[in-house]
């Protein structure tokens, strides 16, 4: 028997049916819906230059002469092209009052030089804590994030970020990212929650929540943006802003629930993927846009394009043989606001398709409308200054306890042999690799600066691992000759390593990536550097015990050098509490508890997901021999070692067989078999065992996390309804059939029938 429900039009047919050129009105929930008086009576006022102004997002650096912001530059492009937001800044971050200043001269000219008196909205992409702002917290990138397995600290992360985004007087954050990290190449994956629908749907949501549930007018809060919409996050060559090949299953079961939950989260406003789809550049297609996005998913707020991204459809995608032609299709396919960003192009050639009729005012006054709605929902029209009571929200001592916090339940433990860690605080530390002295490394893209690779940008207090291990264990138990440049050779001088290991008593190598953000951080080869590979096994060879710490945003391969450690641990980006993190777990103050949001890879080119198909389980390398093996990752999805050990009871349901209307009750008992207490994420996959469309191995469905006293039993429980065994089959239909499955938490697995 197949129950067939809600029924989704995504077929060939659909994918022909994408509108590139069309000039025809959209037809979307905003319209149906009955409109705010205050912004349809604004733009009642407005003229076709205002409008199309509004729609015109400027990049503050555009507006700088020789560093210093250019008044006469700023004027021109708010009164004599009526650009409705700023996004970013010069290059270096600016302190509280540098922001306040700034955004008082941007709002003065706004409100007292243009007849409309229509404020600026100005935005940020505060991923991981507030950037460009001096002094600003930062917390574990989104990967580290999703390792945590824990929504309130990603809830908190991002309540104290529209803080002190608020503070520094931006109402607008380009985050959360809601792509699915299955494609390691990339060099936007630490920003992503992990490889499982699941972790982006529960987290993006508790910080799309976190940032806007105290109401957008409050000093307590900011407009979100759900990013980047859609399937962006596995580009087929690795690159950043390269071409994703999704089959239409696995774009609606994998890649579109997350900004489903996002849009019924409250989210404000959507930024659309670089990219393209299947041959479609998502900028260019009315379908996503519009129907989908807007007809479908039933989202109401602002579409705003990433960096470039209209003007690129001409001389990048070759999808429109002019920069006017780019223009008319994005704006006529769904985009209300283009990041133009470097001049007034967009704005031209918008001006110039209306006047002509290609692109109909209707179009203009629906994306018009969103804008000015999103303006006055923020509170701008009341007061478009930044707000002085929000100033001491700023940089509060409790912040830093919450990034401690965050990269302590994150930092995952990936291997401990014979009980290596912790270590004790006598221990005389050799402390090598290009990530031991570098703060950029423990902190990733979007820190202080864009690419985060400044060191004189981070806060003074601001630690190194180095210098968090000197205040651990004493300066004179550390011998280190690192160096705050990630590329300097000292730090892979193998020589000195060998000079040095007879003196100390373990060794410890800080391995990685230095920090980069979005194309910068591409790479050809995800095996990790070569000399911090010679640098581990002359480690090995003085037989002393090494500890491995990976400060990365992506998982390198080290299959070459595993084995010869003692203890490995996964740092991520852990941020700026992320050092005396690792101390704390390094030396026993704190049991670890993270566990990989991804599979770690064991080569290069065997990249195979946790929720893989069947016959990625097989292997035949000898024709018609049919071995297992094929998920063969360094580190499977999940793991994360401890200082103690669990077990799990056999898992109770309520039933051995439901209908599609009922609730599945799955309990288990989960022991802390240890001698110590710890935390422990309980991950719950489901497994379909025969399905019309091949099923996936299993599928995280749910997961939580507690606390045990050493010797603590607690009863853990879910619930999963029919939704939990859906699939979308090769007719585009969300589908459930009846048959066995099976429900899997630790090694243990429960099955029940459905009818």
């Amino acid at each position: 028997m197949i129950v067939k429900y809600t029924k989704i039009l995504f077929g060939i047919a659909a994918i022909a049916a994408i509108s590139l050129v069309s000039c025809q009105p959209s037809t979307t929930s905003t319209s149906k819906k009955s409109q705010d008086k205050r912004v349809t009576d604004l733009i009642s006022q407005m003229s076709t230059e205002e409008k199309v102004g509004q729609m015109t997002q400027i990049t503050l650096s555009a507006l700088y002469t020789d560093g210093q912001l250019d008044l006469e530059k700023l004027r021109y492009g708010i009164v004599t092209k009526n650009i409705g937001s700023i996004l970013n800044v010069n290059g270096l971050p600016l302190s509280i009052t540098e922001w306040h200043q700034l955004l008082t001269q941007i709002q003065d000219i706004a409100t007292q030089e243009t007849s409309l008196k229509i404020p600026i909205l100005y935005g940020i992409d505060a991923i991981h804590g507030t950037t460009y702002t001096q002094g600003s917290t930062l917390f574990p990138h989104n990967i580290g994030m999703g390792a945590t397995r824990n929504t309130d600290l990603v809830g908190q992360s991002a309540k104290i970020t529209a803080l002190e985004t608020r503070a520094s007087g931006i109402r607008w954050n380009f985050d959360p990212a809601l792509g699915i990290a299955r494609q390691p190449l990339w060099s936007r994956f630490e920003e992503m929650y992990g490889e499982a629908t699941a972790l982006s749907i529960a987290m993006g949501s508790a910080a799309i929540k976190a940032y806007e549930e105290d109401g957008l007018d409050q000093i307590t809060a900011v407009a979100s943006c759900m990013k980047h919409y859609l399937g962006y996050s596995v580009p087929l060559s690795g690159k950043d802003r390269t071409p994703a090949y999704i089959p239409e299953a696995q774009l609606r079961e994998i890649f579109l629930p997350p900004f489903i939950a996002a849009v019924n989260s409250g989210t404000s406003t959507v930024m659309i993927n670089s990219g393209e789809i299947n041959g479609v550049p998502v900028h260019a297609s009315k379908y996503y846009l519009t129907d989908l996005l807007r007809g479908e998913l039933g989202f109401e707020g602002l579409a705003v394009t990433d960096w470039e991204d209209i003007i690129r459809l001409n001389y990048r995608h070759h999808v429109a043989p002019t920069n006017k032609e780019a223009v008319k299709i994005a704006i006529n396919a769904g985009i209300d606001m283009s990041m133009v960003p470097q001049d007034y192009s967009f704005y031209d050639d918008l001006v110039a398709l209306v006047d002509e009729g290609e692109v109909p005012m209707s179009r203009i006054d629906e994306a018009v409308y969103r804008i000015m709605k999103l303006k006055f929902d923020l509170g701008l029209f009341d007061n478009p200054y930044p707000e002085k009571a929000a100033i001491a929200n700023f940089g509060k001592e409790s912040y830093q306890e919450v990034a401690l916090t965050a990269a302590l339940e994150s930092i995952t433990l990936l291997k401990n042999e014979n009980g290596t860690l912790p270590l004790d605080t006598t221990a005389k530390v050799l402390l090598m690799g290009p990530g031991a002295n570098n703060l950029g490394a423990l902190h990733g893209s979007w820190s202080y600066t864009w690419q985060g690779q400044d060191e004189n940008q981070f806060a003074d207090e601001t630690l190194t691992l180095k210098e968090a291990l000197e205040a651990k264990i004493g300066v004179a138990n550390v011998i280190c000759n690192t160096t705050g440049n990630f590329d300097d050779s000292e730090n892979t001088n193998i020589a000195f390593l060998n000079s040095h290991a007879a003196k100390s008593d373990v060794i410890m190598l800080v391995i990685g990536e230095k920090s980069y953000a979005e194309s910068p951080g591409g790479i050809h080869d995800l095996n990790l550097a070569d000399n911090q590979i010679q640098l581990a096994k002359a480690a090995y060879a003085t037989g002393k015990p090494v500890v491995l710490l990976i400060a990365e945003g992506r998982p390198r391969v080290i299959s070459s050098i595993v084995d010869g450690a003692d203890a490995i641990m996964q740092l991520y980006r852990p941020a700026s509490q992320g050092a005396a993190a690792t101390m704390e777990i390094l030396f026993g103050d704190y049991n670890p508890n993270g566990r990989l949001p991804y599979s770690y890879p064991r080569h290069a080119g065997d990249i195979i997901l946790y929720d893989r198909k069947h016959t990625e389980e097989v292997t035949e390398f000898v024709p018609d021999s049919y071995g297992g093996g094929g998920y063969n990752p360094q580190w499977e999805f999940g793991h994360g070692l401890s200082y103690t050990t669990f077990s799990y009871g056999e898992i109770k349901l309520d039933k051995s067989e439901y209908t599609t209307t009922d609730k599945i009750q799955v309990s288990v008992e989960v022991t802390n078999t240890g001698n110590r207490a710890g935390k422990n994420s309980i991950d719950l996959f489901v497994s379909d065992h025969y399905a019309s469309l091949t099923p996936s191995f299993k599928v995280l469905k749910g997961f939580t996390k507690e606390n045990f006293e050493a010797g603590e039993s607690k009863m853990i429980r879910f619930e999963l309804d029919s939704d939990d065994l859906s699939f979308i089959n090769s007719e585009g239909e969300k589908t459930i059939e009846a048959g066995e499955f099976s429900v899997r938490i630790g090694d243990k697995i429960s099955t029940f029938r459905l009818k």
